[in-house]
């Protein structure tokens, strides 16, 4: 190696250690930003050879990240903040509802919150994307290996319609003292439904004992009182079903049409057709199949009725929680609790050959490889930890005595470059 190469390959030296020094202070920078992973640098020789096959060697740096290294879980107490257990990233646009799916990238920083739109945006100006739920609670059939279906997450513009009751259940009990007594009261209660426009309505029942022992009759009523059926029931009195119904009979259509009246006798079911709007409303009431307790019986003793049903009025959204799997509930003011969108986990074959971006985030390159937006907690893929943040991946004292190696290799190739230029110059030297 001739002088000049000495010089050169010092030079090389400290070029790449320079290198080094300048990604420590990003990761020391960096060491509170949330979800940052820190980068290092890796020397690798290089050699310009001759034909002979020899040269000089000196020395480049190469800029790598720690990607697969996650960071400590710093808990918050924000719901919309989110933390990634294990791999994977969480998908986001530049722009709401971005179309363009080159303007789609990943990161590991969810530090969203809902900017004046409602729309989930993190602290980097990036917006969170997700799939959104229809209001049957499904998300259909989506393309997981794009960013295609995605829809900016919103939790801003979310009231939840009304739900018509479409099944109600009958729980209570008959007085079997008065049973066979048909001069006694009728047992009388309600039960609420809500229509499709999310309006309260009832369902009267009146429980007639007749002159046969163990038999009453049931006539129910909609909410204006007009009737719409009635149906005889008959209790077992002995047995090991004593006090369940035995049979039902006697069913009768007293509904003025489009209302109507119907009646399963195997199963103790009552289908109601209630004309409420320019589309009659169904719904089923379940009596208790016969001989089970798990609907109407007969015993000695208070009446009492009670009754379980689906449906809800209108709601406002008043918060939303976020499951491990990654779907983000609304949470109503009617006590309806429903899904709104699923955050994917976005996982790559190669994350290492991702392109780094501003802001904390990734872009995918031909190096990164296959893409796939995961259900997060599944397979491979970790879990989403809602009211939590993930620190940087940083540790400042490895940082330090990285710090401290570069400096004493930039010192010391620094030493060689002087050393060749006292060696040129004492050549220089000895033509005088």
């Amino acid at each position: 190696m001739s002088i000049s190469s000495a010089l050169q390959t010092g030079v090389s030296g400290l070029q790449a250690n320079s290198r080094a020094v300048g990604g420590i202070s990003e990761n020391i920078a960096n060491a509170n930003t949330i979800g940052y992973r820190r980068g290092f640098s890796q020397m690798v020789t290089t050699t310009a050879s001759g034909g002979s096959g020899t040269g000089v060697l000196s020395v480049a740096s190469v800029q790598r990240l720690d990607i697969n290294s996650s960071g400590g879980l710093i808990s918050t107490n924000s719901p919309t903040d989110m933390a990634i257990g294990g791999n994977g990233f969480f998908s986001v646009s530049l722009r709401p509802n971005e179309t363009i799916q080159t303007n789609y990238l990943l990161t590991r920083a969810g530090s969203f919150l809902p900017d004046a739109d409602g729309n989930l945006v993190n602290a980097a100006g990036y917006y969170l994307a997700g799939y959104p739920y229809d209001l049957s609670g499904s998300i259909g059939q989506v393309d997981r290996s794009s960013f295609a279906q995605m829809e900016t997450v919103n939790v801003g513009n979310i009231s939840l319609s009304a739900a018509a009751t479409t099944s109600i259940s009958a729980r209570g009990n008959l007085p079997s003292n008065v049973s066979g007594d048909p001069t006694a009261d009728p047992v009388i209660s309600q039960t609420e439904y809500y229509t499709t426009l999310g309006a309260s309505e009832y369902i009267n029942f009146s429980w007639q004992s007749t002159a046969n022992p163990n038999e009453w009759v049931l006539t129910l009523e909609d909410t204006n009182n007009a009737p719409l059926g009635s149906v005889t029931v008959q209790f077992h009195d002995s047995g090991d079903t004593g006090g369940t119904p035995a049979s039902y009979s006697n069913i009768t259509n007293l509904a003025t049409a489009p209302s109507a009246f119907a009646f399963d006798a195997t199963t103790g079911v009552a289908t109601l057709t209630l004309n409420n709007g320019t589309d009659p409303q169904v719904l089923e009431l379940d009596l208790g199949a016969p001989g089970t307790y798990n609907g109407i019986t007969q015993f000695a003793g208070d009446s009492g009725m009670t009754f379980d049903r689906n449906g809800s009025s209108v709601g406002g959204l008043i918060r939303y929680e976020i499951d491990e799997a990654g779907t983000l509930f609304g949470v109503f003011d009617n006590g309806q609790r429903r899904p709104l969108y699923e955050i994917p986990v976005a996982v790559v074959a190669n994350p290492h050959g991702m392109i780094e971006m501003k802001g904390n985030a990734y872009g995918l390159s031909g190096e990164s490889g296959a893409f796939l937006a995961s259900q997060a907690n599944s397979g491979s893929v970790g879990a989403i930890n809602a009211g939590a943040l993930e620190a940087a991946n940083v540790d400042i004292s490895k940082e330090m005595t990285d710090l401290i190696e570069a400096q004493r290799a930039y010192s010391t190739n620094a030493k060689v470059v002087t050393t060749v230029d006292e060696m040129m110059e004492e050549t220089t030297r000895l033509k005088r």
